[in-house]
């Protein structure tokens, strides 16, 4: 009995790192698109170049993706998250020391460090979460707690972002949010700390008699639609709020109607926030009657909702304004109620029909794989890389109409959105039933084939 308690008590730390980290991935991840802002106005360069950022981010995933799976099955949980930490360190380092040497290349530089880093905690926090749980439903119930820690996190950030930059967007530096630089920093070294210091259940190694399998996940055509399907949900997903934001705080145009009075930035960082939150809400909602409503009908009613408020962002006239609960950060209070343009209402709605996007897709990807799964799986980490390009996509479209028309690029959007609804209907289904998924072949543990476990235990 005391062991057990002891067992729990070593593991709470450990624990409340991972979950920690849960929020650095989107921590990290979503101060991209408001730098993006930031890094436009600071090297004059048009939207598409202040959106390298998260393409670099993003990218480092097509890179890594493939390989990070490798690395922790070679190396186990505690040595890849050890790792990850590291690069995460380094990748933020290289972000902060852009600012004092006021490069833009430098900057690039940390954010595809940042990358690889947040692609190998994206492989290893969800299952090292389960397992410090000790699997079954307190392993999946951290998932949870650390998904929505996730969604906290990326909220938090774009306020947060809008409150550092007092001086208006256009006169914004790097330097500006050094203070969430300093402060990712200090939980990477601390997590490095905690984790390096405790000791981590490891899955036992395992050394598999098959030497190859004579097809690939690339075999199934629902997977494939898939794999696309996660390419374009995450470029979605990005790009939404990445050009909300950018749209509502633009000095030249004034869509908030401040005429100069009050913080557009703090405003627009606010709003485009209430995008990640309601993802938030939308996910909580998503578990609660994901037993009872399949993946396919989910993904289709998220699409088809989207589509509508997408159509409906662009051809609304941008002069019809609603309130919307803001960080105002003006002499009325810090919170409050702030007129903006019905177009952001229905973007920002969009974040509750992307929030249950990603489980959908992968759900029914992967159904049917049986023994191709975990290759599966290392493909989709690879595939979102979607997130920097599509984004950029988008903005290249808006400096295509001067600089001024955002809600244009919206069709990049409108369009992912219907092959996300043509991947539920039709593209989901199994067309490569014949194609045998199950291992007959047995994985026998690593001690016994190399013979270094006891004689009695190899003969039983």
């Amino acid at each position: 009995m005391n062991t057990v308690t002891k067992q729990k008590q070593n593991y709470l730390l450990p624990i409340i790192m991972m979950i920690f980290l849960f929020g650095m991935i989107s921590f990290v991840t979503n101060l991209a698109s408001p730098m993006g802002d930031i890094l436009k106005f600071q090297f004059n360069v048009p939207n598409w170049m202040g959106t390298l950022g998260v393409f670099a981010n993003f990218i480092a995933y097509a890179v890594m993706g493939y390989p990070a799976g490798n690395l922790l099955q070679k190396l186990g949980y505690k040595k890849t998250a050890l790792i990850a930490i590291a690069v995460g360190f380094i990748g933020v380092g290289i972000q902060t020391l852009s600012g004092y040497a006021g490069s833009f290349g430098i900057y690039l530089l940390g954010a595809f460090v940042a990358g690889f880093s947040m692609c190998l905690l994206n492989v290893v926090v969800n299952p090292m979460l389960n397992r410090l749980g000790g699997g079954g439903n307190k392993g999946n119930q951290l998932i949870q707690v650390g998904g929505s820690f996730n969604s906290l996190a990326g909220t938090a950030v774009i306020i947060l972002t809008g409150i550092l930059i007092p001086n208006g967007i256009q006169n914004s530096q790097i330097s500006d949010v050094f203070p969430l630089m300093y402060a990712a920093l200090a939980i990477f070294a601390f997590a490095f700390i905690v984790i390096s210091l405790t000791s981590i259940p490891e899955k036992r190694a395992t050394l598999k008699t098959t030497v190859r399998y004579e097809h690939s996940p690339l075999a199934f055509r629902h997977f494939v639609l898939g794999a696309i399907g996660i390419f374009v949900y995450v470029g979605v997903e990005v790009g939404v709020p990445n050009i909300l934001n950018k749209w509502l705080q633009n000095p030249d145009l004034d869509v908030l109607q401040l005429g100069g009075l009050g913080s557009a930035e703090a405003i627009a960082g606010s709003v485009t926030a209430t995008y990640w939150l309601l993802m938030l809400v939308g996910r909580l909602l998503g578990a609660a009657i994901g037993s009872k409503v399949s993946a396919k009908a989910m993904l289709s009613v998220a699409s088809v909702a989207g589509l509508i408020l997408t159509l409906a962002a662009m051809f609304s006239s941008p002069e019809s304004m609603v309130n919307l609960p803001v960080f105002k950060n003006d002499a009325e209070g810090l919170f409050g109620l702030a007129k903006v343009p019905i177009n952001a209402a229905f973007l920002v709605l969009i974040g509750l029909c992307t929030s249950v996007m990603w489980g959908g897709i992968f759900n029914l990807a992967v159904e049917g794989l049986g023994k191709y799964t975990e290759k599966a799986s290392g493909i989709f980490m690879v595939l979102v890389c979607g997130g920097g390009i599509l984004p950029l996509l988008q903005n290249g479209i808006v400096d295509m109409t001067g600089g001024l028309n955002y809600l244009v690029s919206y069709w990049v959007v409108f369009i992912g959105l219907a092959y996300l609804l043509y991947y539920a209907l039709i593209g989901a289904k199994n067309v490569n039933t014949n194609i045998s998924v199950t291992d007959d072949e047995e994985e026998i543990p690593v001690e016994l084939a190399t013979g270094s476990l006891p004689k009695e235990e190899q003969m039983q």
